[in-house]
């Protein structure tokens, strides 16, 4: 028993910074400004009567700042909070008396929860402490009824909790898109596998053909080594690039244009069309079971998730640098209104290809488009 829950003990110390903490913005100053002004408004207007209201004041708006680095630096936040706290005990201990609360400073607890969705293990253990300390301190001293001490109490282990859960939420989440990202490079990887490896197998027994010949058409044998030197070459290239991941199984996709023509449909649910340019012969295979694959994803988002859609168009188009898929839909609301993992797979496919992929609505239109842009072979 000692043994677990000293390894649960160190696993919460040594738990690292919550990923996602985002540097103070415009909103976290315009936050800490309305508090600072419904703070003064308190003191001057609500409450003129409270014991060392200018005190206390002064006190809450040199530890309100701090609030703007809680997600990037909360120990920092805590510590500053605590320092103005003992500054106050100090001059309740000389003076005899000290400020009255402010009911604004219920923003304080924006720190036990900060300190438990965003800081590393330690720095929370080290911050909610400190906090801890000040907020028993306050309880304890001041004449309250038990049931507002035990309120208190609650409001603050509340705060705890809540920050608990949204971070185990955070990190449950990027370990979802985790496996999202890895699934469809095993995807791409099955892909590249079912294009490329015929290739090398032909550019193998063309090699051994050409040696076969080497002594009797040395010019010949020559030649044609050198054309499967270059073409081994660009293959070798295209798979380095490509395959990051380790196939666990055979998934062939030996015509994805034609799979992608597939896709239109004028069944049950909003019709299919598609169209796709006709002079995409030397598009590498890889790039043309990426744009099936991809298609394939948004048509099904768009069948899922667009509300009274009528028409979902495909199209593909070759352009001077590249070749561009477009996926319309006419339906209202979004297509990556669900968990949103497939926009992130496409996302993922079309940037390890050396494309770029953009979804949204279709303003100022009703409906959504899906437009991925690869090159014409694998970058």
């Amino acid at each position: 028993m000692l043994t677990r829950v000293r390894s649960l003990a160190l696993s919460v110390w040594r738990l690292p910074a919550a990923p996602g903490a985002r540097p103070p913005g415009r909103i976290d100053h315009a936050f800490v400004a309305a508090v600072a002004v419904l703070a003064v408004v308190e003191v001057v207007l609500v409450n003129p009567d409270l014991d060392g209201r200018w005190l206390g004041l002064a006190a809450f708006l040199v530890w309100l700042p701090s609030l703007l680095v809680r997600r990037t630096m909360p120990l920092v936040t805590a510590g500053t909070f605590v320092v103005v706290a003992a500054a106050l005990g100090v001059v309740e201990w000389t003076t005899g008396s000290a400020p009255a609360d402010l009911g604004t400073a219920i923003v304080a607890l924006l720190i036990p929860y900060s300190l438990v969705r965003w800081a590393t293990g330690k720095d929370a253990v080290l911050g909610l402490a400190l906090f801890a300390m000040v907020a028993a301190t306050s309880l304890y001293t001041q004449d309250l009824p038990t049931g507002d001490r035990i309120g208190g109490i609650s409001v603050i282990v509340a705060a705890v909790a809540l920050g608990i859960a949204v971070r185990a939420r955070s990190m449950l989440h990027t370990r979802q898109l985790d496996d999202v990202r890895r699934d469809e490079r095993e995807r791409l990887a099955r892909d590249l596998h079912d294009t490329v490896a015929h290739h090398l197998t032909a550019i193998a027994i063309s090699a051994q053909a050409g040696l076969a010949v080497a002594e009797r058409e040395p010019g010949a044998a020559t030649d044609a080594l050198r054309r499967i030197d270059e073409e081994a070459t660009r293959t070798l290239a295209e798979t380095r690039k490509v395959l990051r991941v380790l196939r666990t199984e055979d998934d062939p996709r030996e015509r994805p244009l034609a799979d992608l023509r597939g896709l239109a449909s004028g069944g049950p649910g909003p019709v299919v069309a598609v169209a796709v340019d006709d002079d995409l012969d030397d598009l590498s295979p890889t790039i043309a079971a990426a744009l099936q694959r991809i298609a394939q994803e948004a048509v099904a988002n768009a069948r899922r998730h667009a509300r009274d859609a009528t028409l979902v168009q495909v199209r593909v188009v070759r352009q001077q640098d590249g070749v561009e898929l477009e996926v319309t839909d006419d339906g209202r609301g979004s297509t990556g209104s669900g968990d949103g993992f497939g926009i992130i797979g496409m996302t993922e496919r079309a940037t390890l290809l050396g494309g770029h992929l953009e979804a949204g609505p279709r303003a100022p239109l009703d409906g959504w488009r899906v437009t991925a842009r690869l090159p014409l072979e694998v970058r």
